[in-house]
């Protein structure tokens, strides 16, 4: 595969021992993360920016982020495919709402086709990077096979995602050590557990669990699925009818903008109508329920939260599988609390007890910034709660170092390929004018200061103490809306006067 012309990718090194001085290899860019967001980093770099040396770190030895580190049953996407994929490597299957496989082949497939994967060093774990001033360049540490290898790079491009892959989040639940069963995590499902005849309890009401719950069912396991309380769950077909009539009707590349656009639309519409007419998108969202389940079964108690749709992320279901598998009996919900763990399941608030061969925690993520690397400037450390955040992908004050944070209410990718884009205007714009340095400053001392996401979920209020904020007007309001980003980050110059470009050495 030829690489993509004008490119120069950067070789490996080998690693040096530990405490030996090791020769500096100076790069223009720096990736950190082979994900979805680090392969179309990558692959902008190479589009727009020919002749920038650079190169992906990725701590784990396989492509794909997430898609790769998941493998419990049944792992899928919950945002359509047209969105969460590439827009220069479109996903031409049928099925929208893809399989953990299928999108991680297809991470894999983009980043070969594009000679991507030759620019990515393997194992290699980002512990700590330091901006100097003076030389105008980030000095990058990072582990492998034991050993400390040194790198410096003029702009670092941070595509580690948003939660810690050595560690999901476990409640401290009473009497956990006196469960006789097996406990499992489902970002560590262990590859020797067999569903077939076990009964499970599947504890939590998130993306995760509902989607372990049919797929077990399916292994041939008696599922309980337990929540301490409901969320927004809705049904939405695997295949899109109209992707399906738009690409037998038109050319390729116009069916799949098409179909892309549609899908944004669709998302920022039925968000918009959320935040302004929460109680009719209940109501609506509630009797789709009652039509999937059936008059008999307790839609208010098991699928009616006492929050407002969005609030929290609406969780999808394809095809209705969740209702599907409820409705036949093969599952059964129960919306309780836990008392404790007993040595053959759990007992709840309400007195009843559920056995239990085995427990599923599907209770959520590690918020972990930057991959959990630690980030300084001349030595001081950089706290993100400190910083404002530059439209959704920069920290005031910090220079030349971009993250890539995708949205809440639509497809991560959607948000980290316009950062990627803009991130190459920057890069442009300081070759051309011989500014190395990058740095959005406020214009006036108060911005005013939110939180970055506003979303009550769990992950996200247990991490609030890290995130950085946003401020009350652009750019330091985090949109969440595509369309409006799309028009700052892509129409809007960079050169906007809170941007300052600057030259080596000053501040």
């Amino acid at each position: 595969m030829n690489q993509h012309p004008g490119v120069i990718a950067a070789d490996p090194l080998p690693a040096p021992a530990r405490g030996a001085s090791a020769t500096v290899e100076h790069l223009d860019v720096l990736i950190v993360g082979a994900g979805l967001s680090g392969i179309d980093a990558a692959y902008r770099l190479q589009e727009r920016c020919p002749g920038h040396r650079f190169a992906i770190l990725e701590a784990r030895d396989a492509i794909g982020g997430t898609w790769d580190l998941f493998r419990y049953p049944g792992v899928r996407s919950d945002s359509d495919m047209a969105t969460l994929g590439f827009p220069f490597q479109p996903w031409r299957e049928e099925v929208s709402i893809a399989g953990g496989d299928a999108i991680r082949d297809y991470i894999v497939d983009t980043a070969v086709r594009h000679g991507i994967d030759r620019t990515i060093r393997f194992g290699h774990r980002v512990v700590s990077a330091d901006w100097s001033w003076a030389d105008a360049r980030w000095t990058v540490e990072a582990e492998t096979d034991g050993h400390i290898v040194r790198l410096t790079c003029g702009f670092l491009f941070m595509c580690s995602g948003y939660y810690d892959y050595a560690q999901g989040y476990t409640p401290d639940f009473p009497g956990h050590d006196a469960f006789g069963g097996r406990f499992v995590h489902p970002q560590f499902w262990p590859e020797d557990l067999e569903p077939a005849g076990q009964r499970i309890v599947v504890i939590g009401s998130g993306a995760t669990a509902i989607t372990l719950v049919p797929a077990l069912v399916a292994q041939g396991a008696d599922v309980t699925m337990l929540q301490r309380s409901p969320s927004y769950v809705v049904s939405r077909p695997a295949r899109d009818p109209v992707a399906r009539r738009l690409r037998a009707g038109l050319p390729a590349g116009v069916a799949e903008t098409l179909v892309r656009w549609k899908n944004v639309a669709l998302a920022i519409i039925t968000y918009g109508l959320s935040r302004r007419r929460p109680e009719r998108v209940k109501a609506l969202i509630k009797k789709a329920v009652r039509d999937q389940l059936g008059k008999g079964f307790d839609v208010d108690r098991h699928f009616a939260p006492d929050y407002d749709p969005w609030d929290q992320r609406v969780c999808l279901v394809p095809d209705g599988d969740l209702f599907a598998v409820l409705r036949d009996g093969r599952a059964t919900i129960v919306t309780d609390r836990i008392e404790t763990l007993t040595p053959t399941g759990l007992r709840l608030g309400s007195g009843a007890e559920l056995d239990a061969d085995v427990i599923v925690s599907a209770t959520g993520l590690v918020v972990k910034l930057f991959g959990g690397a630690a980030l300084t400037v001349d030595g001081e450390p950089v706290h993100p709660a400190d910083h404002l955040v530059y439209n959704g992908m920069m920290l005031s004050d910090v220079p030349n170092m971009a993250l890539a944070f995708g949205y809440t209410n639509a497809s991560w990718t959607l948000k980290c390929d316009l950062t990627a884009r803009y991130v190459c205007r920057l890069l442009k714009r300081m070759r051309r004018h011989k500014m190395p340095i990058c740095v959005p400053r406020p214009k006036q001392a108060d911005t005013g200061r939110e939180a970055m996401l506003d979303f009550s979920s769990g992950y996200v209020q247990r991490a609030a103490h890290i995130l950085p904020s946003q401020g009350r007007e652009a750019p330091w309001r985090v949109h969440q809306n595509y369309i409006l980003d799309f028009l700052a980050l892509r129409m809007r110059s960079v050169n906007d006067g809170t941007m300052r470009f600057l030259k080596r050495g000053a501040r």
